[in-house]
Order: C-alpha cells, then structure tokens, then sequence
C-alpha cells in the first residue's frame, strides 16, 4: 500500500536537539513520549535489537520486531503504541536543518521510493551487526561534550548512513504488493514528479503523462495523500532548495534559475509559501 504522505500541518513538529543525536538502549519508557502522533522534521535511522511493538508510520500500521531496520525521513507521522515484549532500539537521527543539507532523492536514487514505501523491513543478523556497532559509535560521540566533532564529519556519516540503507534496500527481496488503481496512480505519479519536477510544475502535465484527465487525477491524489498533485510537487522541489541553500555556495539567484524559475522574486514567492520564510531567511537561519 502506498504511504500516505498527509501534507496538512496539523501535528506537532518533533525535531532533534542537536544536528546528531545517537542512543543505544532505547526503550519503552522513552518511546512513551511519543504515544501521540507528531511529525518529524528530523531524519532516523533505527534498528530493533529486542522486543517487539506497534507503531504507526504515515497513518499505517506496522509491527516491528528484533532485526527490524526502521528508516524515518523528515515529513514522518509516528505515533508509537503498544509494546507486546519488553522492547529496545539503538538509533541516529540528524536534525531537520541537518538533513537538510542533501537531497534524499539524489543520495539514495532508486531506493527513495521503497524506503518512503516501506519504512521498515527485516535485515540478515550480520548486517543488524554493523549497523548496530556505527549507531553505537555515534551513541559515544554525540553524548560525549568533550569530544568536539566537526560539521563535516556529521554530513559525511549522514550520507554513508543513507547509502548504506539505500544499498540494503536495493537488495532486499520486497514481495509483489496488490494496490488499487488509485495506488498505483499515486506511485506512478511520485515517480514522475521526482524526473520532472526541474522543468513541470503543473497538474495537466502529469494528467497527461499519466493518460488522466486533470480531475481524476487530482481525486485520486486527494484520495491517497490528503493533498493536491501541486502540494506534491512543491514537497519534492522544497526539499531539492532547502539542499541547496544549506549545502552550496550557491546565491539564492542561482538556485532560483537552477530549479528552472523564471526570476528569483517567483521563487521566493514560492518558497515562503511553503516554508514560511523567504530562501535568503532559510540560508542564514542557524
């Protein structure tokens, strides 16, 4: 079943403290905190190494189990439920402003929508291994204040963390799924936004591509997101601009003609409307 990507923002925003934040033993007590749904702004990256618990991620149910790795990108519904044996986690997350500073779709390729898909899937032991033993590293280095560590090393453990699920992804076996048409209508579309979303921003391109009218395509996406085919589209160009004017050098008149807007003064129109504050207030913002 495809994700429910509910683009209203009606939940409460949960972010990191820091730009990366690692623990070890997590377990229910701390997972309590989070028995109401809210939406992430930060990026997690967590393995199951006991137990087993219900959650809800993007309004769909999951149960996760030891050796379960549990991939949360920011924009994520969770609500954590009920525990059915004592559980523990180990996790890193990175900060919204953190994450950030790359383009999800770009570091993990085709693998970006099986992970928005399937945010949890069953890892091999040795694998749950190594991904516990970094996470662990990470516990160390981000509880220790007399270890100074450097932005870049943050980026640069972010991105190897990100290929490397991405890898586990890509060779992992997913089963045939049976979606409804309007599912598959979706899927098709994310993947079309995500080609063309430099050079098409209107509704009655993607209609078109997909052989719809624009009406039946916009009852379909209403149906499986809650948002519109252009609440889609500024998702995925939004996340491309926050990259670029955390990570480049670029001007703002650059990323501006970049991401193909016809002047800086429309794309700054655009990006406040969806983040509610202009690119050049987002570039400074620390």
């Amino acid at each position: 079943m495809a994700s429910k990507i509910n683009l209203d923002f009606d939940f409460p925003q949960v972010d990191l403290p820091s730009s990366v934040l690692a623990w070890h033993n997590i377990t229910q007590d701390l997972l309590n905190l989070y028995k109401q749904a809210c939406r992430l702004q930060a990026g997690i990256f967590a393995i199951c190494l006991k137990g087993e618990m219900n959650v809800s991620i993007n309004l769909i149910d999951y149960k996760i189990r030891k050796g379960d790795l549990i991939t949360l990108f920011p924009g994520s519904i969770i609500q954590f439920k009920e525990s059915t044996s004592p559980i523990r986690l180990c996790f890193t997350g990175f900060s919204g402003d953190t994450i950030s500073q790359i383009n999800l779709m770009e570091v993990t390729a085709t693998s970006y929508h099986k992970i928005i898909e399937k945010p949890v899937i069953r890892v091999a032991d040795n694998v749950r291994s190594y991904l516990e033993d970094y996470f662990t590293l990470w516990a160390k280095l981000s509880n220790d204040e007399s270890v100074p560590v450097h932005p870049e090393i943050i980026l640069c453990a972010m991105r190897s963390i990100l290929i490397a699920v991405a890898n586990i992804y890509q060779e992992h076996p997913f089963k045939e799924v049976t979606r409804t048409r309007q599912e598959e209508i979706y899927r098709e579309l994310l993947l079309l936004i995500t080609q063309n979303y430099m050079n098409e921003r209107t509704a009655q391109f993607y209609a078109e591509q997909l052989k719809l009218t624009p009406q039946h395509l916009s009852t379909t996406v209403k149906h499986v997101t809650g948002g519109t085919v252009l609440d889609l589209i500024a998702h995925v160009v939004i996340m491309d601009a926050k990259a670029k004017l955390r990570s480049t050098n670029m001007s703002v008149q650059e990323i501006a003609y970049a991401l193909n807007f016809p002047t800086p003064s429309f794309f700054g129109k655009y990006f406040k409307r969806y983040v509610g504050m202009s690119p050049l207030s987002y570039k400074q913002k620390r």
